[in-house]
């Protein structure tokens, strides 16, 4: 089968051997058989978190999408490969962080967006949710804007992820100590800015 096809099944659908109750280690595994709904359903679960951690790396979000779509190819491709040592997301998130620093290595000036990935609607936030937020939003992002790029990345899979320390070791291929050390000193800094700009609770 084509990679074309795997993206077409995105939008056309498939085989309903997939739906939404379907577990992702599952569904890799009805991919590595070559399910087209299955990758279907996937993409669908996890695009736009994935778009959104894309974002943090460039500065377009063509370039964001473009990528999205890579990675699901690359995940049809190497579906076969897939040992469950780690959740889907989190390999998904692998796979989305190495092409991201590919692109960036070929566009060295390309600067990190905040605004714009947090910009991108999630479908299950509500009107309401939204609005509540929002202040707190601009003002937590005016602070991560201030991190380092490895101190942000590492907040940014912790907190808007929810990956473990284990997890982000295995995303950013760095030993569990070291991200420890980030993730100390990445909070602590943060804390620091929230405290100035009166947020509580960070």
């Amino acid at each position: 089968m084509k990679y074309s096809d795997a993206i077409a099944a995105v939008a056309l659908g498939g085989r309903r051997s997939a739906d939404k109750e379907t577990s992702d280690q599952a569904l890799v595994g009805l991919i590595a058989r070559g399910d087209k709904d299955a990758i279907r359903v996937l993409f669908g679960r996890h695009n736009v978190r994935v778009f959104r951690f894309l974002m943090r790396f460039v500065d377009s979000e063509a370039t964001a999408e473009d990528l999205v779509s890579e990675v699901f190819i690359e995940l049809w491709r190497h579906a076969g490969q897939f040992e469950a040592r780690s959740q889907v997301s989190t390999w998904l998130l692998a796979i989305a962080r190495h092409k991201a620093i590919s692109v960036l290595r070929r566009h060295t000036e390309a600067p990190l967006s905040d605004d714009m990935a947090d910009a991108v609607a999630d479908h299950r936030d509500d009107a309401e949710t939204v609005l509540e937020r929002e202040d707190r939003r601009k003002l937590i992002r005016k602070c991560l804007a201030q991190l380092s790029p490895l101190h942000r990345e590492i907040i940014d899979l912790v907190y808007y992820h929810e990956k473990s320390v284990e997890e982000v070791a295995q995303i950013v291929g760095a030993p569990k100590g070291t991200v420890k050390t980030r993730m100390f000193h990445a909070r602590s800094h943060l804390a620091k800015l929230a405290r100035t700009a009166g947020i509580e609770g960070i």
